[in-house]
């Protein structure tokens, strides 16, 4: 594990410095989140883009890593540092300017096309019935249902990052609960980076957690979305031994769930797939009376225990891990009407 807690707390260290640095340059250039509806928490401009103080620590320890720990710079690296560039690049012009929804999924896709080329990609999945092959071989689809995957996970983290601190510690207990994952299957280089991203996520927390002094923007939900969608792919969906779609997909259960609750409500409601509303799960705790801090407390805690989850669930066989799976995620769609998550909020 020395592998996978030196990386970290590097990470942290790097973080904890850039964050400041980036506060300042983000006054200066003008990247300041300015209140200017009832969605928002905040009553006064926050700086923005803090994402890319997590970026440049990410890409930085994984140079660092790839001399002192022989972190291979293969293509599939190679493919997320230039994916993650991408994305980070769409981030800041959506942070400074905006972008359409169209637009950001077409940065989305170049992005997600980097990973493919790199050799990132969704093969198989496994076959739950006891018959014939043990793996269903996806064959001409890998691709188009691997950049509905990167696009898709990219997509969640940006929709749940509402509270402070939130994206950034949700996605911080993704990706250690990913990199216990990676390891114990033998995929130490993907774990390492596992190990890395929530480093630069912890050193991001001190300066986003409620009161936040700077927030991370599409520039840093776009970027850990992305990171997620690669880590889930060569760290837990490439292992023959576990359910391969089902491991992650709990893993990410607050973004995902929170965004699948999300698309049904606001089609149930006559709404665009993409338009804002204060339904999401965060929205509903705040209006029971806690705190944001509360709040967001509460939505680790969660995701932790999703994570625990996982991680026994990979140690299943395969259909013992698609009951329990099956049981899970009907108790949490239960929840989800009994929460009135498929509602508007008010209806």
């Amino acid at each position: 594990m020395e592998s996978l807690i030196i990386p970290f707390f590097v990470a942290v260290l790097i973080s904890v410095i850039m964050t400041p640095i980036i506060i300042k340059l983000a006054k200066k250039f003008g990247f300041m989140d300015i209140p200017k509806d009832n969605r928002r928490m905040h009553k006064k401009p926050i700086p923005l883009a803090g994402g890319l103080g997590m970026y440049i620590t990410f890409v930085v320890s994984i140079l660092i890593f790839a001399k002192v720990l022989k972190l291979t710079l293969s293509s599939e690296v190679i493919g997320l540092i230039a994916g993650s560039t991408v994305i980070v690049l769409s981030g800041l012009i959506d942070d400074k300017v905006g972008l359409s929804p169209k637009k950001k999924i077409i940065f989305q896709l170049v992005a997600g096309i980097c990973l493919v080329v790199g050799g990132v990609r969704i093969e198989f999945f496994n076959n739950p019935f006891n018959i014939g092959d043990p793996f269903i071989y996806i064959k001409y689809l890998s691709i188009p249902i691997t950049l509905f995957w990167i696009t898709g996970i990219t997509n969640t983290i940006n929709l749940i990052d509402g509270l402070d601190g939130l994206a950034a510690g949700v996605s911080m207990i993704c990706a250690i609960s990913l990199m216990m994952i990676a390891y114990k299957f033998g995929y130490t280089e993907v774990a390492i980076i596992a190990a890395i991203l929530a480093g630069a996520c912890l050193g991001f927390l001190p300066y986003n957690f409620n009161p936040a002094k700077i927030f991370m923007g599409d520039t840093g939900a776009l970027f850990l979305g992305f990171v997620l969608s690669y880590i889930s792919i060569e760290g837990v969906m490439k292992s023959v031994a576990i359910l391969t779609i089902i491991v992650p997909v709990l893993i990410l259960g607050v973004p995902v769930f929170d965004t699948a609750f999300a698309m049904v409500r606001r089609k149930l409601s006559g709404k665009s797939m993409v338009e804002a509303d204060k339904g999401h799960l965060h929205h509903r705790l705040l209006a029971m009376g806690l705190s944001q801090r509360q709040t967001v407390l509460v939505l680790y805690t969660i995701s932790i225990i999703f994570g625990i989850l996982a991680n026994k669930i990979s140690e299943f066989s395969t259909n013992q891990g698609l009951i329990v799976s099956i049981i899970i995620f009907i108790a949490i769609i239960a929840l989800g009407f009994i929460t009135g998550m498929f509602k508007t909020k008010g209806e």
